[in-house]
């Protein structure tokens, strides 16, 4: 399952996570294509067990961690390693996509 995050648990959870890549799902309950990313994202979560961490962030909830990360348009999906940002894809993304911007 994904982890929900907000701005005040997005340290402990991304940034601070000593191991584990992270993929961010920044998305809103209103948006379409969030609404079909999100059976996909949960798909990953399960499949990638001990080798991705995957989280959820509602962007109408938590307004100052996009804006950190110029998340501009949802769905917006960023993967972290080592607390950086170093992938970033826009709109609806594939379970095969997905797996292939992780490295699983």
């Amino acid at each position: 399952m994904a982890v929900e995050l907000t701005d005040g648990n997005f340290a402990d959870e991304v940034t601070d996570e000593p191991t584990l890549p992270v993929l961010v799902d920044f998305w809103a309950p209103w948006c379409g294509p969030c609404r079909s990313q999100g059976p996909i994202i949960e798909a990953l979560a399960n499949e990638a067990g001990g080798r991705l961490k995957v989280c959820k962030m509602n962007v109408d909830d938590n307004g100052a961690t996009p804006a950190r990360y110029g998340v501009m348009s949802i769905p917006t999906l960023i993967l972290f390693k080592n607390g950086e940002p170093v992938k970033k894809a826009v709109g609806l993304q594939s379970l095969a996509a997905l797996k292939a911007m992780a490295g699983l």
